[in-house]
């Protein structure tokens, strides 16, 4: 399938579950993340933040990696069924074209900090914060990196 839209249309009647991010560093905890998050639905679609939009968020050092290669990476993974980049700074456009059925973020956002909540819910989904696995960040591994001599 070349876009969201096929995709989409491909998939009708399936429950689908939407998580986002930047995913610049792909680590244990984002692969663990998504693995439980695929475990609500039958299909998981991550939004992924665009270059412009990852700058504009964490700051002109930032993405590491760029965004095709973030994207190749993410649909690598058995849990993830497709993968979509966004350019705003949040995907509320992307989650009320896609209208999840779940919507997912981290265990470190609370229910009312998710971009998208109010609308997943009104059209009767569900909004999950999944377990947040400890001592994995991208700022920290760069932290890391740039400390090693």
């Amino acid at each position: 399938m070349n876009n969201l839209e096929e995709f989409l249309a491909a998939n009708q009647g399936k429950k689908i579950v939407f998580t986002n991010g930047c995913f610049d560093i792909l680590h244990r905890g984002h692969v663990s993340y998504l693995e439980e998050a695929k475990k609500l639905g039958d299909l998981l679609i991550v939004g992924v933040n665009s270059d412009s939009s990852v700058r504009g968020l964490k700051g002109p050092e930032r993405p590491i990696n760029n965004q095709d290669d973030r994207r190749y990476i993410l649909n690598q993974l058995q849990s993830v069924d497709w993968v979509e980049i966004f350019s705003e700074s949040t995907p509320l456009n992307l989650i009320k074209k896609i209208k999840p059925q779940v919507l997912v973020k981290g265990g470190d956002w609370s229910e009312q900090e998710i971009v998208g909540s109010t609308e997943v819910k009104s059209w009767g989904g569900e909004v999950k914060s999944i377990h947040y696995v400890p001592g994995y960040s991208t700022t920290s591994t760069i932290s890391q990196i740039r400390t090693v001599k």
